[in-house]
């Protein structure tokens, strides 16, 4: 309320607050930024929890070759695998051909989150993982203590930087950035796989 004196006389006049308005762009910037929000917190909660793979889970739930191979697999990291490329090869292999200083090599790129699954054991603490649906296209892991026994990718030999695997039945190098790459598995899934066990109490004469 606002009074004006005029000749002796008060008037009052009311104060009336301009209209207010409303962007209708943004409240659907609003609106969309809500929508985005909700979904990733949707797909969050859907994506599966991924842990190293260890010895220790092996142990501790007992798995057998066969438990080993219902687990779904996924890499922790790109997996670079190159050869050379020499012009009297017959055939080309499973991965792309590019010209590496003045070479032609042939490259395999397993990239991070790769899902893969176990194809058998070469012994108690190896894993033979293949990304691939190929009979031979596998990679071999194993635990490093140094990394809490965590299954990383192990090469036959480690020399300049650079390492030697096996990958369909032909000799390939991986380079230092693919030893780190780690199985990693969703273990509130994995620890669904029962082992069936019974204990034998044992036989006494009659």
């Amino acid at each position: 309320m606002v009074k004006i004196w005029l000749n002796s006389a008060v008037f009052r006049v009311n104060k009336i607050n301009p209209p207010v308005f409303y962007s209708t762009n943004s409240s659907m910037k609003n609106s969309s930024l809500i929508s985005i929000s909700v979904l990733f917190l949707f797909i969050g909660a859907c994506s599966p929890s991924l842990s190293p793979f260890t010895q220790r889970l092996i142990e501790q739930n007992r798995w057998s070759e066969k438990d080993l191979k219902k687990i779904q697999f996924y890499s922790s990291a790109e997996i670079l695998l190159y050869r050379d490329y020499a012009s009297g090869m017959s055939r080309i292999e499973s991965g792309e051909i590019k010209m590496v200083k003045g070479r032609k090599v042939e490259e395999i790129r397993i990239p991070k989150g790769t899902p893969g699954v176990a194809v058998f054991q070469p012994k108690s603490n190896r894993l033979a993982v293949s990304f691939e649906d190929q009979k031979d296209r596998f990679l071999i892991f194993g635990p490093n203590p140094k990394r809490g026994n965590s299954y990383v990718l192990l090469a036959s030999e480690w020399k300049n930087r650079r390492g030697k695997v096996k990958y369909d039945d032909q000799q390939y190098f991986t380079t230092t950035e693919s030893a780190f790459a780690t199985l990693l598995v969703d273990v509130k899934k994995s620890k669904k796989i029962k082992v069936k066990s019974r204990s034998v109490k044992g036989r006494k004469i009659d």
